[in-house]
């Protein structure tokens, strides 16, 4: 009888790649994610030391001057990066966010151009997806993307857009084709550079969680861009669009995870420091079964989204949506419960901002709900275990 044998553990090249993010995340985000929260400040600083690094073009082939990791190490970089601060965390990796379908779908002059100097951490992007009333339908935008001669003319506005003031272009799903047969047939995806006339932006302030990294309403007033700035085929967007979400919301998964893993650890090094009665609060074993249940669920939710990265590694479109949506719902899951019991932990303690803790509570909410919220990730889930003929 022949034995399958699984791997389960990293490379030696992927735990270097750990320990250097790691290191970087303790000197360059810890000391300073206080300062940038309280501020909602974007941390430029610190963003341009990651390019320094090659942080900011992990997913970038190397002939684009990116680092070139695979999905599971760009996962890795993630990871410990919102360990450390998820704000700053996700203004590090998301100075490339939108490039994916460039790299997918674009052409080869469209990667010469806008790859490199995001690679070099001389530019940021963003993809521009969501509308003041098209969150979860994808399907309902309403921007508009007219042909006029060899230009694209583009009206409407984007709402919850990750880098909105400080992008130097966005990737934007605009509808093309509103007279196109079948609901998802008439929508493309354009690249607009945020110097074009019309274009503007208005941040987004106020809110609970990840207040370092810039979220912006984009408006785009008759700006005009050139017809080859189209990504891809066009009338292809929302289902270029779909894929981009099966490598997005696995991302969302290592930021769970990376979540999850700063809590725990926090709350581990604060119930053995703190004591009451006379002996460190780890001693009592309500406080040792609230960890053991913390670092197992993290464990498990890392698992389920390094198999979900595997799967994209290895071209398994077949497994990787259901995979993705999986690792999304359940590491986001895990992420909010594990800091509730983090700050439960740290008590009173927990409640002020004394304590990383309380900005992790705020932080974790959103993995909930961008790229997909958690019960649609239940829907794509059921959907996929139907069409299997599991259900």
């Amino acid at each position: 009888m022949e034995i399958t044998h699984m791997e389960f553990g990293l490379s030696q090249e992927q735990k270097q790649i750990r320990k250097t993010v790691r290191e970087f995340a303790e000197n360059e985000i810890k000391p300073v994610a206080r300062e940038y929260d309280r501020a909602e400040k974007y941390p430029h600083e610190v963003v341009e030391t990651a390019g320094e690094m090659g942080l900011t073009g992990a997913n970038i082939p190397l002939e684009y001057g990116g680092a070139g990791y695979s999905p599971l190490e760009t996962m890795i970089i993630i990871e410990e990066l919102f360990a450390a601060d998820p704000g700053i965390g996700l203004s590090v990796i998301s100075t490339s966010f939108g490039t994916e379908n460039i790299v997918e779908f674009g052409t080869e002059e469209q990667k010469e151009e806008y790859l490199p100097p995001v690679a070099a951490g001389e530019a940021i992007t963003g993809a521009a997806i969501s509308e003041p009333h098209a969150g979860s339908d994808v399907s309902a935008i309403s921007t508009q993307a007219e042909k006029d001669g060899d230009e694209w003319v583009i009206n409407g506005n984007k709402m919850w857009i990750t880098n909105g003031t400080v992008a130097d272009y966005v990737v934007a799903l605009c509808q093309t084709d509103p007279d196109a047969e079948g609901r998802y047939n008439g929508f493309s995806q354009i690249i607009i550079e945020s110097d074009r006339d019309g274009f503007e932006t208005e941040k987004i302030e106020g809110k609970m969680g990840i207040r370092a990294s810039d979220t912006a309403e984009l408006i785009f007033d008759d700006v005009r861009v050139p017809e080859e700035n189209l990504v891809g085929t066009r009338g292809a967007g929302f289902l270029q669009q779909m894929q981009f979400f099966d490598e997005t919301r696995t991302a969302v998964a290592a930021q769970g995870v990376g979540i999850a893993k700063g809590a725990s650890e926090r709350a581990l090094a604060y119930a053995t420091e703190r004591e009451q009665f006379g002996r460190p609060i780890g001693d009592f074993q309500a406080i040792q079964h609230k960890l053991a249940d913390m670092f197992t669920q993290t464990e498990a939710a890392r698992v389920l989204t390094y198999k979900s990265a595997w799967c994209q590694n290895n071209d398994n479109d077949e497994d990787l949506t259901m995979l993705a949506s999986m690792a999304k719902e359940y590491a986001s899951r895990v992420a909010v419960d594990v800091v509730d019991e983090a700050l439960q932990i740290h008590g009173g303690a927990g409640y002020v901002d004394d304590f990383d803790v309380e900005r992790l509570y705020r932080d974790a909410k959103i993995t909930q709900i961008y790229e997909g919220t958690t019960e649609i990730q239940k829907n794509i889930i059921a959907r996929e275990l139907q069409g299997k003929g599991i259900v």
